[in-house]
């Protein structure tokens, strides 16, 4: 197969994956390569996914691996065997990779969580809203590019408004819900979107107030993405360099137990409803 210039974060996922079970199986990367009859630099591109594999090739590395569970290995082929071009391939080459990586993580998803404390999630933010964050970037992108990021963003609503959407659940804190992105007209459309969108079934927000007790959780901020099978869940957590994606399976459990402690300080659902609908009347 020809090697990638760029792969996506999907495409490095599934190198990774296959490198976690040669490691696990104690094998050395050069002794891989002799399984699928390639040299060590092809199997290198293979796990960094430079190179793509066949479903033939990801099976037998599974079976020499002795790994015997047909869920993952079922889940990895799917992964290896995908050719979707999904709706992000119009910004290839006008956004960052990230941008692209984001929406197909949230194209795959089998579920989605987030934590959030300064902003409204991405996948319930209004235009107007969407706008005021990306204009505050420093420096300043030019106008085409902070529209075409605008654009991508409401493009992404996709995975909660399209066909067969996943379930989704935010946990938003008061903090977020009051800041004024924008002006005092555009934060209450956006407190109205959160609450019509909120009603939809498979859809729940829940909203951690100031006056919670035993809450140190404020730097939980997260988005959670369930894979077809949780030894492929992926985080996404902001650092200083931008975002991370995090597929380890320690990390991994820390942050699907950091939050169900989260979502156990929130009101529950109607509770949450009731509180938005108050904070957008007081504006």
């Amino acid at each position: 197969m020809p090697r990638r210039r760029q792969p996506s974060a999907r495409q490095v996922r599934l190198g990774a994956e296959l490198r976690k079970l040669r490691e696990a199986a104690g094998l050395k990367a050069r002794e891989a390569a002799t399984l699928l009859e390639v040299d060590s630099v092809q199997m290198s591109q293979i796990e960094s996914g430079i190179a793509g594999v066949s479903e033939g090739r990801v099976r037998r590395l599974a079976a020499n691996y002795s790994c015997t569970d047909e869920e993952l290995i079922a889940a990895l082929v799917a992964m290896a065997t995908d050719r979707t071009r999904g709706w992000w391939e119009k910004y290839r080459g006008l956004l960052p990779m990230p941008f692209l990586d984001l929406a197909e993580l949230e194209y795959h998803a089998t579920y989605r969580h987030n934590v959030e404390f300064l902003y409204v999630p991405g996948l319930l933010q209004t235009e107007d809203y969407a706008r005021a964050i990306f204009s505050y970037r420093v420096p300043e992108l030019p106008y085409g590019e902070l529209e075409l990021r605008v654009r991508h963003r409401m493009d992404r609503k996709v995975a909660i408004e399209g066909p067969d959407p996943a379930p989704y659940e935010a946990v938003i804190h008061e903090s977020a819900l009051r800041f004024r992105v924008g002006d005092r007209a555009a934060s209450r459309v956006q407190l109205t979107r959160v609450l019509e969108i909120s009603e939809a079934e498979h859809i729940t927000v829940r909203v951690i107030p100031f006056d919670v007790d035993n809450f140190a959780g404020a730097a939980s901020a997260m988005m959670y993405a369930g894979g077809t099978v949780p030894k492929l869940d992926t985080a996404l957590r902001d650092t200083p360099h931008g975002t991370a994606f995090i597929d380890s399976e320690a990390q991994l459990g820390a942050l699907r137990t950091l939050f169900r402690k989260v979502e156990a300080v929130s009101l529950e659902p109607e509770r949450s409803r009731d509180f938005i609908h108050r904070l957008a009347k007081e504006l």
